[in-house]
């Protein structure tokens, strides 16, 4: 088997990540690597023995396909670049920061014939892989993500940076049009959305509300799934998967509480071992990145589509930047004013003061 050509551009965490890993996929060599930074080339140098470039261009020649793994706003020049001159290309989550650029990548690569994946790599979690039919005509979806100041990746905000994971996981629910957002956020120490909080509605019924924030003191990777078969609830942290499966009578509104007991306050052991059977699912420990590079490599060898594909990653940005516009019109007062709306809002009176002032009416009272 001739082995696929594989560079990484951009030497971060991530990246070396991505470089490491490849070592593991059959069919695959991993020929160099490219980073502006010289210390993050010779890092790169000292762990894979390969060559390094500053510029990624200077591989190009050199490959089949390249993960990239560079900041986010510098994804669409470089896929840009990649796919015009025929690679492969893994690019990590989000796609990109804007639509049209999106759009435009999906359809390049669709005339180009290459491959196009994206790094949405919670499809590829054991607890979410293993919803099975619970992912089925799904009606809510409730998800939190949360992490402290990373100190990275600020060149985007909280939904493209954590945020758009649960995007995409809500929207590989469904292919229904998304009928109305609502959102709220804030700009609390960088220059973006350090914290975002959304509901979505779909033509389909379903509804999800999302929370993602990089300035909590607590980290949390959990989402809860409702549907017609039953309830999940995932941790992707550790990863872990709880359902509830509910009996038919319950399924089909037969049920009737008054007629299964004459004391409700004593029903509730009866009610999940028999009408509602809860269990915890037993996971087979895996790697998720590793797992998405397999699924890349197959769909360069094959010519399936990769399990997230250009296309979802350009609907996951889409529906990104709905919510930033719409939390970008987000208005914290009556009849606010330009500092007051959108997520660099400022306070009309800090908490001191809104402390001391009602103390004060107290005491005048």
């Amino acid at each position: 088997m001739i082995k696929q050509r594989i560079a990484v551009i951009g030497a971060g965490h991530l990246g070396r990540i991505h470089a490491k890993l490849l070592g593991q996929v059959d069919g695959v060599e991993l020929v160099g690597v490219s980073d502006p930074f010289e210390a993050a080339r010779q890092n790169a140098a000292k762990l894979f023995s390969v060559e390094t470039s500053a510029d990624y261009r200077d591989l190009i020649p050199k490959i089949d396909a390249a993960v990239i793994a560079a900041p986010t706003d510098a994804h669409a020049q470089i896929a840009t670049d990649l796919i015009a001159a025929g690679k492969h290309v893994l690019v990590e989550k989000p796609l990109t920061i804007q639509s049209a650029d999106a759009d435009r990548l999906v359809q390049m690569a669709a005339k180009k014939r290459v491959t196009l994946q994206v790094g949405h790599v919670e499809r590829f979690n054991p607890a979410f892989t293993a919803l099975g039919d619970l992912a089925v005509d799904v009606k809510y979806v409730e998800a939190v993500r949360a992490s402290s100041f990373p100190g990275r990746c600020l060149d985007v905000g909280v939904v493209m940076d954590l945020m758009i994971h649960d995007l995409d996981l809500v929207l590989s629910m469904t292919d229904a049009p998304l009928k109305s957002v609502s959102a709220s956020g804030m700009a609390v120490i960088s220059d973006h959305d350090d914290l975002v909080e959304c509901r979505l509605e779909f033509e389909c019924g379903l509804v999800a509300n999302l929370k993602a924030s990089r300035v909590s003191p607590a980290p949390a990777r959990s989402m809860q799934v409702f549907g017609a078969n039953g309830f999940a609830e995932i941790d992707f942290g550790a990863p872990s998967l709880s359902v509830v499966r509910p009996c038919e009578s319950v399924v089909n509104r037969s049920f009737d509480l008054a007629m299964e007991t004459d004391n409700p306050l004593d029903y509730s052991g009866t009610l999940f071992s028999g009408k509602l059977q809860c269990e915890t699912l037993e996971l087979e420990p895996r790697n998720a990145i590793l797992d998405e590079l397999h699924d890349f490599v197959i769909s360069i060898q094959t010519g399936i589509s990769p399990t997230v594909d250009g296309v979802a990653g350009s609907r996951a940005v889409n529906v990104a930047n709905r919510i930033l516009e719409s939390v970008q019109q987000r208005q914290w007062y009556a009849g606010a004013g330009r500092n007051e709306t959108g997520p660099h809002a400022i306070p009309r009176e800090r908490i001191e003061a809104v402390s001391r002032r009602i103390h004060q009416d107290r005491r005048a009272a």
